[in-house]
């Protein structure tokens, strides 16, 4: 009884965590989401796709910017790279354009510096430079030949009529001036709907990344981190630890900015700051994806794409956590919690309740989008909730008289798969599940 107890008041004090790890980063969600759904909204995406064509210093530079306008987690990231790469673009541009948009934008930066620190917000914007850099040099060396040939094809290939939009109105349109849709209502309902997407598609990596990170805090004794990660060991310390980082991305099964909350507890538990680094640059081999990269591209390249992404995050780290230890710039106390026990009036709450109101406005504008000239170019994908753009959806499907269309080939593969087992069940008159028991 006493041992049940126990547990549950663990238990307790682990969502407690997690909760107020959230609350302690909500205006900067709010903040981060807003900025990026204007930047989709007002940017133009017909641009990226012609302007990719190499991997030369402007290519990347490009493909680097491009990446940061087009924030998104890390499954949509993958598949706009693989859109990139079945269209024409050079495909360690279009690998570049995936690294930027998931590890250079805005709200992973504004969440840094709120959870962890202004230095590891500025260590995944350097770090997140030297990545890019070796993989267009290093990288681009072990990413090409037949391979890379090979999976091109097979893009191709793959890309039937069921993936490409049939209505005209779906046709690309010369963009309307920026200054132009900056003023219409229309551009910022969409703006307010991209934002609102965003949320909806990375709800499930946000939850999970709160309540795993405040469970790691709570009930993982410093013991376990020090025997996971080494520690006294001086330059071998670092490199044990960037290479491990990004294997406990691989297991953890979390993307895009649900790492943080997890790297805030990784950095609490020992993991040192190099480490720290490589683990939230990791998000791009975490099991899942890797499985995605598979089926676009075949078992070799994403073998090769495992192996070369990995040596570039570790490397990246350990570079970074050097430049930053030389400047005297990496933090040397660790927390002795990740987030406070309780709530008090300080200017977290304030801004916290300045951006909930702001929210609220952004929730009218997305609701009232159609009213407001919004959308008209636009679709939501039904399985992730993702905004995406009708004539550069990487999927789309015809079912039951209407066209979808999705941010990547996961979402319409699960579209599909519910589809056909609602079809299955409206004939059996039963669930499918007991009818085949």
């Amino acid at each position: 009884m006493v041992a049940t107890a126990t547990v549950l008041v663990d238990i307790g004090r682990s969502l407690r965590e997690g909760f107020f790890m959230f609350w302690e980063t909500l205006w900067p969600l709010v903040l981060g989401f807003g900025l990026s759904g204007a930047v989709q909204s007002f940017v133009s995406r017909d641009t990226m796709r012609r302007r990719l064509g190499d991997h030369r210093a402007s290519a990347v530079v490009r493909a680097s910017a491009y990446g940061m306008a087009s924030s998104s987690c890390s499954y949509a990231a993958s598949a706009m790279a693989k859109s990139l790469v079945a269209r024409g673009a050079d495909y360690i541009a279009a690998m570049v354009f995936m690294f930027a948009s998931t590890n250079l934008v805005v709200e992973l930066g504004i969440v840094l510096v709120v959870l962890m620190g202004w230095q590891f917000a500025v260590s995944e914007f350097v770090g997140g430079i030297i990545m890019i850099f070796l993989l267009a040099t290093l990288g681009a060396l072990w990413l090409r030949g037949r391979v890379v040939v090979e999976a091109r094809e097979r893009l191709r290939d793959a890309d039937g009529d069921d993936h490409v939009p049939e209505d005209a109105s779906v046709r690309e349109e010369a963009p309307e001036p920026l200054s132009a849709r900056l003023r219409s209502s229309a551009g910022w309902a969409d703006s307010a709907t991209y934002t609102m997407s965003d949320l909806t598609m990375l709800r499930r990596e946000l939850v999970v990344g709160y309540t795993v990170a405040g469970f790691l805090a709570v009930m993982v004794p410093t013991s376990v981190w020090q025997a996971v990660f080494l520690t006294g060991h001086g330059f071998w310390t670092s490199v044990e630890n960037v290479v491990v980082g990004p294997f406990i991305a691989i297991v953890s099964f979390v993307c895009s900015i649900g790492n943080v909350p997890l790297a805030a507890a990784l950095w609490k538990g020992g993991i040192s700051f190099g480490g720290v680094i490589s683990f939230i640059f990791a998000d791009l081999i975490a099991f899942p994806l890797l499985l995605i990269y598979r089926r676009y591209y075949g078992t070799r390249l994403m073998l090769r794409m495992l192996v070369v992404f990995w040596a570039l995050m570790s490397t990246a780290g350990l570079l970074t956590e050097l430049l930053f230890r030389g400047a005297g710039l990496v933090p040397t106390a660790r927390p002795a919690s990740v987030a406070p026990a309780r709530f008090s009036w300080n200017y977290t709450t304030y801004l916290n309740l300045i951006f909930l109101v702001l929210f609220g406005v952004l929730y009218w504008l997305y609701r009232n989008r159609a009213r407001l000239g919004g959308g008209g170019r636009d679709a939501r994908d039904p399985v992730c909730g993702m905004q995406v753009e009708k004539a550069h959806a990487p999927a789309s499907l015809h079912y039951d008289g209407a066209r979808y269309y999705f941010c990547s080939d996961r979402c319409a593969e699960r579209f599909g798969a519910e589809e056909e087992g609602r079809a299955r069940t409206a004939e059996d008159g039963v669930p499918h599940h007991a009818a085949g028991g």
